[in-house]
């Protein structure tokens, strides 16, 4: 499929309520407000095509970068490719779409983590800490555990919103796979109070960390 032939694909699936759904989100106007799977059942008609992905990226529209993120081929993906996409995300659900299905099975991820973590943009950093808090819960190896209490004490306070979530996210991963670190990062948690009023749909757990940390240790335990 051509780009042209792409896009019309995706506003003939326009729905109103999706796009209302995601400008009340702050997801912007420039989308069709495709539902998500329609728009995963459009990827596995393309399958993968790394022209076309660039070239729906490029548009900057909601839908089109969705789409681009599924049929991203990795194996092609260049490090520039990936660091331009990383840094222009836009938008939670794409940053957290790339994250999942290009980032985190990018051959040389670890080459970026530390310098996105320590960079200006703010989706680098949101990449970076997710990076972080996925080491921390597979491979601790590669981080210093005690460093990053001290680095989310002092920093996730005035992060941006787009950062403070996976910096959060590592925090609670600390308390929940790291059993000597919990104490610490559930007092940095209750010290902090980020999420700790956040609304939560019945059945889902708080993404406060010490009350996340609780309920994943507790099943852990059985």
């Amino acid at each position: 499929m051509t780009l042209k032939e792409t896009l019309a694909r995706l506003k003939s699936m326009s729905n109103e309520k999706t796009m209302a759904h995601n400008r009340k989100f702050g997801l912007g106007d420039n989308q069709f407000g495709v539902k998500m799977g329609d728009i995963r059942a459009l990827a596995g008609k393309i399958k993968t095509d790394q022209a076309l992905a660039m070239e729906l990226w490029e548009t900057g529209n909601l839908d089109a970068q969705l789409l681009a993120v599924l049929i991203t081929d990795t194996r092609k993906l260049t490090k520039k490719e990936l660091e331009k996409m990383v840094q222009s995300a836009g938008y939670a659900p794409v940053a957290d779409w790339l994250y999942s299905y290009v980032v985190k099975v990018f051959p040389d991820k670890e080459s970026f983590r530390t310098g996105w973590m320590n960079g200006r943009n703010k989706w680098a950093a949101r990449a970076g800490w997710s990076l972080t808090a996925g080491n921390i819960a597979r491979d601790p190896a590669l981080v210093d555990i005690q460093a990053l209490l001290d680095r989310i004490e002092s920093e996730m306070p005035a992060a941006p919103p787009e950062v403070q979530w996976t910096m959060n996210t590592a925090l609670a991963n600390i308390g929940i796979h790291h059993e000597k670190h919990r104490q610490r990062a559930i007092a940095i948690g209750e010290k902090l109070g980020i999420y700790r009023d956040y609304p939560v749909s019945k059945g889902c757990t708080s993404p406060f960390a010490p009350v996340w940390i609780g309920e994943m240790v507790k099943r852990q335990q059985g």
